[in-house]
Protein backbone atom coordinates (compact mmCIF):
# COMPACT_ATOMS: atom_id res chain seq x y z
CA UNK A 1 0.00 0.00 0.00
CA UNK A 2 3.09 2.25 -0.06
CA UNK A 3 2.37 3.34 3.52
CA UNK A 4 5.24 3.85 5.97
CA UNK A 5 5.48 1.72 9.09
CA UNK A 6 7.33 2.19 12.36
CA UNK A 7 10.48 0.41 13.44
CA UNK A 8 11.43 0.37 17.12
CA UNK A 9 14.09 -1.45 19.09
CA UNK A 10 12.60 -4.14 21.33
CA UNK A 11 12.91 -3.07 24.96
CA UNK A 12 11.44 -6.27 26.46
CA UNK A 13 10.27 -9.50 24.91
CA UNK A 14 10.99 -11.22 21.62
CA UNK A 15 10.50 -10.47 17.95
CA UNK A 16 8.09 -13.35 17.48
CA UNK A 17 5.23 -14.65 19.60
CA UNK A 18 3.66 -12.43 22.23
CA UNK A 19 3.93 -8.71 21.47
CA UNK A 20 7.20 -7.19 22.63
CA UNK A 21 7.55 -3.88 24.45
CA UNK A 22 9.16 -1.35 22.06
CA UNK A 23 11.42 1.57 22.91
CA UNK A 24 9.42 4.80 22.84
CA UNK A 25 11.43 6.34 19.97
CA UNK A 26 11.73 4.74 16.54
CA UNK A 27 11.85 5.68 12.90
CA UNK A 28 9.54 5.38 9.95
CA UNK A 29 10.40 3.03 7.12
CA UNK A 30 8.92 2.37 3.70
CA UNK A 31 9.27 -0.75 1.59
CA UNK A 32 11.07 0.12 -1.64
CA UNK A 33 11.36 -3.39 -3.10
CA UNK A 34 10.07 -6.80 -2.17
CA UNK A 35 10.20 -10.33 -3.49
CA UNK A 36 8.86 -13.69 -2.36
CA UNK A 37 11.36 -16.25 -3.68
CA UNK A 38 9.40 -19.04 -2.01
CA UNK A 39 6.08 -19.25 -0.24
CA UNK A 40 6.24 -17.57 3.16
CA UNK A 41 9.70 -16.01 2.65
CA UNK A 42 9.85 -12.30 1.92
CA UNK A 43 12.93 -10.36 0.90
CA UNK A 44 12.49 -6.65 1.59
CA UNK A 45 14.44 -3.50 0.90
CA UNK A 46 13.22 -0.71 3.16
CA UNK A 47 14.32 2.92 3.43
CA UNK A 48 14.37 4.61 6.82
CA UNK A 49 12.65 7.94 7.33
CA UNK A 50 11.95 10.42 10.10
CA UNK A 51 11.95 9.68 13.80
CA UNK A 52 8.87 9.47 15.98
CA UNK A 53 7.87 9.10 19.62
CA UNK A 54 5.11 6.68 20.59
CA UNK A 55 2.21 8.49 22.27
CA UNK A 56 -0.23 5.59 22.66
CA UNK A 57 0.15 1.92 21.79
CA UNK A 58 -2.35 -0.88 21.17
CA UNK A 59 -1.81 -4.61 20.82
CA UNK A 60 -4.26 -6.52 18.61
CA UNK A 61 -5.37 -10.09 19.45
CA UNK A 62 -2.87 -11.35 16.84
CA UNK A 63 -0.09 -9.48 18.77
CA UNK A 64 0.36 -6.84 16.05
CA UNK A 65 1.30 -3.52 17.64
CA UNK A 66 -0.12 -0.26 16.34
CA UNK A 67 0.48 3.15 17.81
CA UNK A 68 -0.29 6.82 17.66
CA UNK A 69 2.99 8.63 17.21
CA UNK A 70 4.27 12.17 17.07
CA UNK A 71 7.08 13.09 14.69
CA UNK A 72 10.35 14.27 16.19
CA UNK A 73 11.46 17.42 14.35
CA UNK A 74 14.73 17.26 12.43
CA UNK A 75 17.82 18.22 14.39
CA UNK A 76 18.79 21.87 14.41
CA UNK A 77 21.72 22.48 12.08
CA UNK A 78 25.09 22.15 13.76
CA UNK A 79 27.71 24.82 13.15
CA UNK A 80 30.46 22.36 12.30
CA UNK A 81 30.92 18.77 11.23
CA UNK A 82 33.37 16.66 13.19
CA UNK A 83 36.37 15.96 10.89
CA UNK A 84 37.01 12.46 12.28
CA UNK A 85 33.38 11.41 11.81
CA UNK A 86 33.37 12.80 8.26
CA UNK A 87 36.64 11.02 7.46
CA UNK A 88 35.29 7.66 8.69
CA UNK A 89 32.00 7.98 6.79
CA UNK A 90 33.82 9.05 3.64
CA UNK A 91 36.18 6.05 3.88
CA UNK A 92 33.25 3.64 4.33
CA UNK A 93 31.34 5.18 1.40
CA UNK A 94 34.42 4.85 -0.82
CA UNK A 95 34.90 1.23 0.27
CA UNK A 96 31.31 -0.02 -0.24
CA UNK A 97 30.14 2.40 -2.95
CA UNK A 98 28.06 5.58 -2.83
CA UNK A 99 25.04 3.80 -4.38
CA UNK A 100 24.53 1.98 -1.06
CA UNK A 101 23.69 5.26 0.72
CA UNK A 102 20.77 7.67 0.40
CA UNK A 103 21.54 10.31 -2.21
CA UNK A 104 22.75 12.93 -2.16
CA UNK A 105 25.74 12.30 0.09
CA UNK A 106 25.72 15.15 2.60
CA UNK A 107 29.09 14.90 4.30
CA UNK A 108 28.82 18.53 5.47
CA UNK A 109 25.43 17.99 7.13
CA UNK A 110 25.97 17.06 10.79
CA UNK A 111 22.58 15.32 11.15
CA UNK A 112 22.98 13.24 7.98
CA UNK A 113 26.57 12.38 8.86
CA UNK A 114 25.74 11.38 12.43
CA UNK A 115 22.83 9.15 11.45
CA UNK A 116 24.87 7.43 8.72
CA UNK A 117 27.80 6.82 11.06
CA UNK A 118 25.53 5.46 13.81
CA UNK A 119 23.94 3.22 11.20
CA UNK A 120 27.29 1.87 9.92
CA UNK A 121 29.28 1.32 13.08
CA UNK A 122 29.02 -2.02 14.90
CA UNK A 123 27.55 -0.52 18.05
CA UNK A 124 25.36 -2.20 20.65
CA UNK A 125 21.65 -1.70 19.99
CA UNK A 126 21.30 0.28 23.25
CA UNK A 127 23.97 2.77 22.10
CA UNK A 128 22.31 3.16 18.69
CA UNK A 129 19.00 3.81 20.47
CA UNK A 130 20.59 6.54 22.60
CA UNK A 131 22.04 8.15 19.46
CA UNK A 132 18.65 7.98 17.73
CA UNK A 133 16.98 9.72 20.66
CA UNK A 134 19.40 12.67 20.70
CA UNK A 135 17.86 15.76 19.14
CA UNK A 136 21.11 17.69 18.68
CA UNK A 137 23.28 16.70 15.72
CA UNK A 138 26.38 18.22 17.33
CA UNK A 139 25.93 16.13 20.48
CA UNK A 140 25.43 12.99 18.37
CA UNK A 141 28.71 13.66 16.52
CA UNK A 142 30.52 14.36 19.81
CA UNK A 143 29.36 11.01 21.17
CA UNK A 144 30.33 9.21 17.95
CA UNK A 145 33.72 10.96 17.95
CA UNK A 146 34.38 9.72 21.50
CA UNK A 147 33.37 6.17 20.52
CA UNK A 148 35.73 6.24 17.53
CA UNK A 149 38.65 7.53 19.62
CA UNK A 150 37.92 4.88 22.28
CA UNK A 151 38.28 2.25 19.53
CA UNK A 152 41.68 3.62 18.53
CA UNK A 153 40.65 5.58 15.42
CA UNK A 154 43.11 8.48 15.21
CA UNK A 155 41.83 11.99 15.80
CA UNK A 156 42.81 14.43 12.96
CA UNK A 157 42.36 17.47 15.25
Amino acid sequence: EKRPFGVCLIKEGREVGTAAVPEPVGCLAAIEQWDMPQLGVFQLVARGGGRFRIREMRVAPNHLISAEVEPIPPDAAADTVDPLCREVVQAIVEKVGAERFPAPLRLDDAAWLGFRLAEMLPLEARVKQELLELTDAGQRLERLHALLVKQGISDPR
